[in-house]
């Protein structure tokens, strides 16, 4: 998903450690946190739809309109919705490579209502307006963010950045993310956007299976904060909702210390409300 020189798709490894690196994962609990899954068992995870571009296109209506892609959305009547708080929709209509996402999503009418909704050009991978608020609260996709099943388990490599909650965040953010929902004036709280790394000499040795594969990823790409939540026990990692996910072998994530990462050297910080 997006051009192979858009920053979801960049090699990291070799980029320089920001310098207030250990500030930031100290603030984000990384001393005493680990990482975790939010994907696996068949209820958990993001599910998400593929479609043609012949389905039919439905209304939407929008509580964030000013920063939301009008409709109609090629959102079928059965589409699936995240069963947690989020509510997250995630539609790809395939033959124009175009993404289709919102937040807190509930049937209404003969469409949808949501928080927000954006659009993303998969060929283009052109950023959301500065300042605009998407699925997540960091403006970025959710899908590029994703371990899929089809990735990691049949191809064996993960290509891109994955996605992670952080607790408390600035009020500020860095590209690629285009907004921030704040929660906190700390010198040190993660922007949106901020990406770490696990480290390459955190040995791996005794991975194996999906769970390595995915530690191989981070180690290459890192994971980007997407979003945030308060009193968070572990770093989620996000990843999609699919029955076939080796669930005990992704256990093996579990036991990564947030420690082991590093962070990226941040680009400019913008400072948002």
């Amino acid at each position: 998903m997006f051009p192979a020189d858009n920053a979801w798709n960049r090699d990291v490894s070799a980029d320089q450690v920001d310098p207030h690196s250990a500030d930031y994962l100290a603030f984000m609990g990384a001393g005493s946190l680990s990482l975790h899954p939010d994907f696996g068992a068949p209820e958990y995870g993001q599910p998400f739809a593929v479609v043609s571009g012949s389905q039919e296109r439905v209304p939407m209506t929008f509580l964030y309109a000013s920063q939301s892609e009008p409709g109609p959305y090629p959102f079928p009547r059965d589409v699936p919705i995240q069963p947690n708080g989020d509510r997250h929709v995630v539609v790809l209509e395939r033959d124009h490579c175009v993404l289709y996402e919102t937040y807190n999503t509930y049937s209404s009418g003969p469409g949808f209502s949501a928080d927000s909704g954006a659009v993303f050009d998969l060929r283009s991978g052109a950023p959301r307006p500065d300042g605009w608020t998407s699925a997540t609260a960091a403006g970025l996709p959710i899908l590029p963010g994703l371990a899929r099943y089809d990735e990691v388990v049949e191809q064996g490599a993960v290509r891109h950045a994955l996605a992670f909650v952080a607790g408390a965040t600035a009020h500020a953010y860095v590209a690629p993310a285009t907004h921030s929902t704040g929660t906190s004036d700390a010198p040190y709280a993660p922007p949106m956007g901020l990406r770490v790394r696990l480290r390459a000499d955190f040995d791996l040795s005794r991975y194996h299976g999906a769970s390595l594969v995915v530690l191989r990823g981070l180690q290459r790409y890192g994971m980007f904060v997407t979003d945030n939540a308060r009193g968070l026990p572990f770093w989620p990692l996000m990843g999609t909702q699919d029955a076939r996910w080796p669930t005990q072998d992704l256990e093996q994530l579990k036991s990564i210390p947030a420690s082991a990462f590093e962070v990226v050297k941040l680009s400019p910080v913008v400072r948002g409300l």
